[in-house]
């Protein structure tokens, strides 16, 4: 069975059951009829998926594999802050009328720095420094970039990847502030490692551990029915991931380059109401 099911499973049933509720407190989410969105938490959550034994995608509910990769490619490869370049619908509420989310996410990642081999963004400088500087322990990007919160829709959530290099593997560590665990749990899963596993092939490495380390992480309270629901199916074997093996430069990647053979999972009927 999928242990991305597993990590799930078990983070939501221990966030049930020991988690903090915040209904005494004003928070800032609200639902699309202005009620305040309220939620239940534990602080510190670390999970670990290793990619050398599967691929983490959730079979108790269907994740959108295309949808999750066209979006981690916008921001890291177009490196772009505007929805009209992204496919999918999911960024809506948090841009203006010109498509613009303001300098965050892709904004952040393409601004260029300069360093003693020259001027790189911070794609770049990852890309460099895993095939020039494999042993270096400050291969890293971090899009919360405090000069420039106030001009950001929505302040980054997922912000920072740290990559580390093992002999032929490269591992990487996803630091989050804060996750609406149904929504987009293992939707980050599986961008960062998809991440990891192209940054991993162009650079002759092979992808081993993601860690996932989020500070805040939460089920909202119209989601509790709806995780009940989940969290009862009984997981499914992880479905075999296929990259195109022909590309080695990062830029050259499509959503097209990665396929999931016998990915099978759970339908959920039920739709999601989105928190924001």
């Amino acid at each position: 069975m999928s242990r991305a099911d597993e990590i799930f499973i078990e983070n939501c049933r221990d966030i049930l059951k020991n988690g903090y509720w915040d209904t005494e407190l004003e928070v800032r989410p609200h639902w699309e009829d202005g009620t305040p969105a309220h939620t239940v938490k534990k602080f510190g959550i670390v999970n670990r998926y290793d990619l050398r034994k599967e691929f983490p995608i959730q079979t108790i509910r269907r994740t959108a594999f295309r949808s999750c990769i066209d979006e981690i490619l916008w921001i890291w490869q177009k490196k772009s802050n505007n929805i009209r370049d992204l496919k999918s619908h999911i960024w809506d509420s948090w841009a203006d009328e010109t498509g613009s989310i303001g300098k965050a996410y892709g904004y952040q990642l393409g601004v260029k720095h300069q360093y003693r081999e020259g001027e790189f963004d911070q794609v770049d400088r990852v890309l460099y420094d895993l095939k020039h500087n494999p042993a270096s322990r400050r291969i890293l990007t971090n899009i919360y970039n405090f000069a420039d919160l106030h001009e950001m829709h929505l302040y980054p959530c997922a912000y920072s990847m740290t990559f580390n290099v093992s002999g032929d593997t490269l591992n990487g560590i996803l630091n989050q502030r804060s996750q609406d665990m149904l929504t987009a749990n293992n939707w980050n899963v599986v961008q960062y490692a998809i991440l990891l596993i192209m940054f991993a092939q162009v650079s002759g490495l092979k992808a081993g551990e993601l860690m996932h380390v989020i500070a805040d992480a939460h089920l909202y309270d119209r989601h509790i029915p709806i995780v009940e629901e989940v969290i009862a199916k009984e997981p499914l074997p992880a479905p075999k991931l296929v990259v195109d093996p022909d590309i080695h430069d990062f830029y050259d990647f499509t959503v097209d380059s990665f396929k999931l053979e016998q990915y099978e999972f759970h339908p959920l009927e039920t739709k999601i109401p989105v928190a924001i």
